[in-house]
């Protein structure tokens, strides 16, 4: 920086062209599109001319570039693309949650996404996965809408419009992104009845809230935290059996999406779609991107009278799935129809990936970087499933722990600033990576991740 006549160093600015060529902005270009990094390019320039005038200080180019890539990411974030995950959280929201295979991808190009081949007519959409998600919930129909929220509010709107619906207080919850039930019941027209008390809530006190203009009986799994102590709560069985008897249908939101016992990964049982159904539930709603383990979606399987009403509902249009989330299901349904989850889909492929080869990995690993001077261990370490499943349940995993690049939090930061990028987690100022949720697939580009940083 230097002190000069603030006319000369105005003159001397870059004009946007001149920067626009510079070999970071061309970069940048590719991600954002030229006209959002000229705008960009443009305010940077007009910061350093009131800067000039103010202080008389010059920017270098580097300078000026280094804003304009800083003002773009503030604007309008990080482009999507693919991480490598060393948190040991296996649905993990802020990362996209479920990992999908490229087999799950619908066709690149036209596709018959709403037309019937043989019949040579407009088709209806998401027919086939749609009698899968059926098939293993035990229904008589299903639907298949944008996420679970939209479900549980297709739900509400379009069945207890103006009218009561009934729900425990220890059950209106709220889950990820400020979602909470009784804010989604108030925006649905549905009108909230809560009954019982936090911790307990008895038969008896929906038998005594139903009257009129009860429409709706709800039952939220609290999927993402426990209850503990002296609690209680009436069963989805029993309250089919009140529902029957007085003529209400009774709604599970099950969130978690399960279909399958997860105690067969060593896990507590996770209730199902088809737990749901058997208790006598009339609908039953769940998360295409937890536990199922496909795209984000929302599931409703269930009554077909009542299924069918909701598909002719107007709003359900706005709610719908696009073609790629209808084949990311499609594929995930089948893997768990075939009895293939753990070979096809990714998260069960983690989930029974075993401990003792997963603990040669890490050896593997640790052995090639301890080659090239990274002072690293590998360690016993805990995953959990996260996503808002299975709360507090942890299982035994294996990570690297790397302590001879740098302080914890810096090797954190230059981590996440890589290609690709790696987010791992920090205990006790020490930088660990759980290798529960790093696919196998990725430990190359892991190994070259760690040894670019400590080139830095």
């Amino acid at each position: 920086m230097r002190m000069e006549n603030p006319d000369e160093l105005l003159r001397r600015l870059p004009s946007v062209e001149i920067l626009t060529t510079h070999p970071a902005l061309q970069a940048a270009i590719a991600v954002y599109s030229r006209p959002l990094v000229v705008d960009a390019v443009r305010e940077v320039i007009e910061g350093a001319r009131s800067s000039i005038l103010a202080d008389h200080r010059m920017p270098s180019d580097g300078e000026l570039v280094d804003s304009i890539i800083s003002a773009l990411s503030a604007r309008f974030g990080e482009y999507l693309r693919e991480v490598i995950n060393g948190t040991g959280v296996l649905v993990h929201t802020n990362l996209g949650r479920t990992p999908l295979p490229g087999e799950a991808f619908p066709p690149l190009s036209y596709s018959n996404l709403e037309y019937d081949l043989p019949a040579g007519t407009r088709g209806r959409r998401g027919r086939l996965v749609e009698s899968m998600i059926a098939r293993l919930a035990g229904a008589e129909a299903a639907l298949v809408v944008n996420n679970n929220a939209a479900a549980v509010y297709l739900v509400l709107s379009g069945l207890a419009v103006g009218k009561e619906v009934i729900v425990s207080r220890g059950e209106l919850v709220q889950i990820g992104g400020g979602f909470r039930i009784p804010e989604i019941l108030e925006r649905s027209g549905a009108i909230l009845r809560e009954v019982g008390t936090t911790n307990k809530t008895v038969l008896e006190d929906y038998r005594k809230a139903i009257g009129p203009e009860t429409a709706l009986i709800l039952k939220v799994h609290r999927s993402n935290f426990k209850m503990t102590g002296f609690v209680s709560e009436a069963g989805l069985h029993d309250l089919a059996g009140l529902g029957h008897k007085e003529d209400i249908p009774v709604v599970m939101d099950l969130g978690s999406g399960a279909v399958s016992d997860m105690r067969q990964y060593g896990l507590p049982h996770e209730p199902t779609l088809a737990d749901a159904i058997t208790d006598k539930a009339e609908l039953v709603t769940a998360s295409g991107d937890k536990l199922f383990g496909g795209p984000q979606a929302g599931l409703i399987a269930g009554k077909k009278e009542m299924v069918d009403r909701l598909r002719s509902d107007p709003f359900y249009r706005a709610l719908r799935p696009d073609k790629t989330a209808l084949a990311g299901l499609e594929y995930t349904a089948r893997a768990h129809l075939d009895g293939a989850a753990v070979e096809r889909l990714p998260l069960y492929r983690m989930l029974a990936f075993p401990l003792d080869k997963l603990r040669q990995r890490a050896e593997s690993l640790m052995s090639r970087l301890q080659e090239c001077g990274i002072d690293c261990r590998v360690v016993n370490t805990n995953a959990t499933v996260g996503g808002g499943s299975l709360p507090e349940e942890a299982f035994p995993s294996v990570g690297i722990e790397i302590r001879s690049l740098q302080k914890a939090d810096v090797l954190a930061q230059k981590l996440r600033s890589g290609e690709p990028p790696v987010i791992g987690i920090i205990t006790e100022d020490t930088y660990r990576i759980d290798l529960r949720t790093v696919l196998a697939e990725q430990d190359e580009r892991l190994v070259a991740a760690i040894l670019r940083v400590q080139e830095i």
